[in-house]
């Protein structure tokens, strides 16, 4: 709106001092972060209270963890939290007509009211199992869907390659060195030369005509794979103090300086990447909600003064895949996102397992030797003796980690 404002004022000959700033995405990009910080740390607080007054809290299930039944009654739900500081500055700094800004905020909300379904259900209708799981996989579909489908039809999203034989002779010239924009359905491919994938290409049995009109039908459901496996991945993570918001800040840190890169024209000439217009103002956004999740991670420290529940995780995890797809660096997730992995992966392994030494061995054998002593992997490590703080701090470095082996795919190609 402030971008707006700027735009109506300069058109009309009124100059005010200093907001001229308004002009620069660093500069919105910097205001944002730190309204959105300052409202999760001021707000927080009260929405907290507001949880308890609504008896929002936790019911916790004995699974024989220490301190586990401490945390009986702590307030759910705090991912409200999150999408209310993110979404103030969001609509304050950005470009809101940006179709990748709508495209966020719809997953925002999308994905934020499937989670408080699912919590207003636990809480509230005191039903213990919440949302079925059909309908949550059919919210997350529908989500994949609209990112899908908006991608691939939409004038606006498109790319723009550098020429080849590209010289830069001024560096105020510097788009006569990209091609026009294209509408493709491209990614980028990690650590290789030549690193650009055309998802067309997987329907090789037809000519190239008919791959660009059918590319779609490959580019559309991986799209949903990759909303419905990421937002799983966060939900299944968020479930000791702490984990799920400090990991998801580091994969939005890291996704929120390719938006920059990928969408200034000048760093995209000198890291020969490719250049997606209209891309720079998605900075603003994932900068907000790194602010935003910050700010509740304040709260959600050990020992937690409130959850971010389903409302909270099942946002992240979407909003960080609708990221990911739009700046073409989902090929990058099992690595960026590789703490969500890693937990996903964890309880897959321990079903097909349990399953597998119950069917040949029978069931007591099967309990009495699981691959975990507890799924997820966090679980796994409370039993073995570990502090939860110490597994948090432990996962965070490690994504850290995996998300500076993802900054040098810039240069390592």
């Amino acid at each position: 709106m402030l971008y707006y404002l700027y735009q109506y004022l300069t058109n009309h000959g009124i100059d005010i001092p200093g907001l001229h700033l308004l002009k620069y995405i660093s500069f919105r990009a910097a205001m944002a972060v730190l309204l959105s910080l300052l409202i999760a740390l001021v707000y927080g607080k009260k929405i907290i209270n507001f949880l308890r007054n609504k008896q929002m809290g936790e019911l916790v299930r004995d699974l024989g963890l220490e301190g586990q039944k401490q945390k009986e009654g702590t307030p759910t739900m705090g991912g409200f939290i999150i999408i209310v500081a993110t979404i103030i500055p969001v609509l304050l700094f950005t470009r809101i007509t940006n179709v990748y800004i709508v495209l966020l905020l719809v997953s925002m909300i999308w994905m934020g009211g499937i989670g408080f379904i699912d919590d207003y259900l636990k809480k509230i209708k005191k039903n213990k199992d919440g949302l079925s799981g059909v309908f949550k996989i059919i919210g997350q579909v529908g989500l994949g869907l609209i990112v899908g489908v908006t991608m691939y039809f939409h004038p606006d999203i498109t790319i723009k390659r550098k020429y080849a034989d590209a010289q830069v002779v001024n560096r105020n010239n510097v788009a006569q060195n990209f091609a026009p924009p294209q509408k493709e359905t491209i990614s980028t491919v990690p650590f290789m030369k030549n690193n650009e994938f055309d998802y067309s290409k997987i329907l090789f049995w037809m000519d190239e005509e008919q791959q660009n009109e059918w590319a779609w039908f490959v580019f559309i459901p991986l799209v949903i794979f990759i909303v419905t496996a990421v937002s799983n991945g966060a939900n299944i993570t968020d479930g000791i103090d702490g984990l799920a918001s400090g990991t998801s800040v580091i994969i939005l840190g890291t996704l929120a300086l390719f938006a920059y890169l990928s969408g200034n024209i000048i760093f995209a000439d000198y890291l020969n990447i490719m250049f997606l217009p209209n891309m720079g103002e998605t900075t603003i956004f994932t900068v907000a909600l790194i602010g935003a999740t910050i700010g509740f991670f304040w709260y959600n420290t050990y020992p937690a003064q409130v959850f971010m529940g389903d409302t909270g995780s099942l946002m992240l995890g979407g909003v960080i895949a609708v990221l990911a797809i739009i700046l073409r660096k989902e090929l990058l997730i099992p690595v960026l996102c590789g703490i969500f992995l890693i937990e996903n992966l964890s309880v897959m392994l321990q079903v097909a397992v349990f399953k597998y030494r119950k069917r040949k061995y029978g069931i007591e054998y099967a309990q009495n030797n699981r691959l975990f002593k507890m799924s997820p992997l966090h679980h796994h490590y409370q039993l073995d003796g570990f502090h939860e703080s110490k597994i948090v701090n432990r996962m965070i470095i490690l994504g850290v980690m995996l998300a500076i082996i993802c900054l040098i795919t810039l240069k390592i190609r």
